[in-house]
């Protein structure tokens, strides 16, 4: 019977989503998303500003409401069973939510308690990897800092899927390498990654696959590996095919 409920798990895509989509109007949004990321996969959601990233993963947090369609985490319906997907998902968020007072101990504590507790090996080497105080009142963080409990509060319960939203913004190089680090262990204890970037290199260093979004619409998925084993078109050359030189969003590229 385990063995049949192991089979029946991995066989369930960690993430998949059917025509969905989230319509602001004047063209903005999401629209008609069907996509799908298996299990342990590192999945790399690429698009400049304003592509729709964001606006994905908050619609599979089940933090925003759909126009139409749906998105399943594990089988879980994101907007019926959000709290039971929460318990999944290690989650990072593009914008650091304000914990004020608090210090990072308390917002760990706090946040822990919700997902049922944490392994206090756990969140102590995380913070130690990253050098970062817990004993200190979260305003009185630096952003890179404030990143750094972002991560430790998503890694630190060692979920099945971790979503991170520009997971290194605001890191310094040596932190950089610490989360990939950190990223290549979760996977291979067994867990599915999907991050959004507009980093290419950072996602040709750690991700399998890759989607394209431009303008709400997903316009390209590729194996990293089939892209390298054809060895003719580079991913920032299949990036840039999408947008054209007078494309608006064209300032918020990569370098």
């Amino acid at each position: 019977m385990h063995g049949a409920y192991m089979l029946r798990e991995m066989a369930v895509s960690a993430i998949r989503t059917s025509k969905l989509s989230k319509d602001y109007g004047v063209g903005r949004g999401l629209f008609e998303l069907d996509l799908e990321v298996g299990s342990q996969e590192v999945f790399g959601y690429l698009g400049p500003n304003g592509a729709g990233k964001t606006t994905t993963i908050r619609l599979l947090m089940g933090m925003i409401r759909p126009t139409g369609g749906a998105a399943y985490v594990f089988g879980l319906d994101c907007r019926r069973d959000s709290v039971a997907v929460k318990r999944r998902v290690g989650y990072l968020p593009g914008e650091m939510p304000q914990f004020g007072s608090l210090r990072g101990k308390e917002v760990v504590a706090y946040l822990g308690g919700m997902r049922g507790g944490t392994d206090p090996k756990v969140v102590r080497s995380i913070a130690e990897r990253f050098d970062l105080d817990l004993n200190r009142r979260f305003r009185e963080y630096s952003s890179g800092n404030k990143r750094k409990l972002g991560l430790l509060l998503a890694f630190m319960h060692r979920p099945d899927l971790l979503i991170l939203d520009e997971p290194t913004s605001g890191l310094d190089p040596l932190n950089q390498q610490e989360f990939y680090e950190l990223l290549r262990e979760a996977r291979a204890a067994g867990a599915t990654v999907f991050l959004s970037s507009h980093v290419l290199s950072e996602v040709e260093q750690i991700c399998d696959t890759v989607g394209i979004l431009r303008a709400g619409k997903l316009v390209r998925v590729a194996r990293l590996q089939e892209l390298r084993d054809a060895g003719e078109t580079s991913l920032e050359e299949i990036f840039l095919s999408y947008y054209s030189e007078t494309d608006h969003h064209q300032k918020a590229l990569p370098e």
